[in-house]
């Protein structure tokens, strides 16, 4: 039985030394588990702000398409200020100088134009700057169509930037609509 006892002994040091491996292996795998986990939530956490940029962005442009096409002649400056107020000062000041003349043809015509925004769709987004498409449908009746609504469908690419937490249209484009 003597020689039982170092046998003992390398047994309960040999098992101690596998639960020390097995602790630290443990220890290692739980590091490398949280690692990821945190990258997972950094990760997740960037898509959230992405598609809040997104959708921020689709409703700027939204609504100042819908402003600069929903017109009537008996208050245009409604649209005009409505138009400026979500603009950037150098587009609000290029938009105020060419509107005299939108001002004057839509009284001349008793013009009315609505529309409605059927999609937006991002075709750039950065964290200061986007542009996004927008498509429309509506009426203008007025003077010229006699009295009738005309359908009118708009594309309008719409240039944005965002200025002290507030998307801005910066720039818009007419896109041609084509038809078949």
């Amino acid at each position: 039985m003597a020689g039982d006892q170092p046998r003992d002994g390398m047994v309960k040091g040999g098992l101690s030394r596998l639960l020390a491996r097995l602790v630290v292996g443990l220890g290692v795998l739980a590091v490398v588990g949280g690692v990821f986990v945190f990258r997972e939530h950094q990760t997740g956490s960037q898509a959230t702000r992405d598609q809040e940029r997104y959708g921020a962005v689709q409703a700027a442009a939204s609504d100042q398409v819908s402003a600069l096409l929903n017109i009537d002649y008996r208050n245009p400056q409604a649209t005009i200020e409505t138009v400026k107020a979500g603009s950037t000062a150098e587009f609000a000041e290029q938009f105020d100088a060419a509107t005299g003349g939108l001002v004057e043809v839509t009284a001349q015509a008793k013009s009315v134009m609505t529309a409605d925004v059927l999609w937006t769709g991002v075709v750039d987004v950065h964290p200061d700057s986007a542009t996004v498409i927008v498509a429309t449908t509506g009426t203008v009746t007025n003077t010229l169509t006699g009295e009738k609504p005309a359908a009118r469908n708009f594309r309008i690419k719409v240039d944005l930037v965002q200025e002290d937490g507030r998307w801005l249209m910066s720039g818009l484009d007419f896109v041609p609509v084509v038809t078949q």
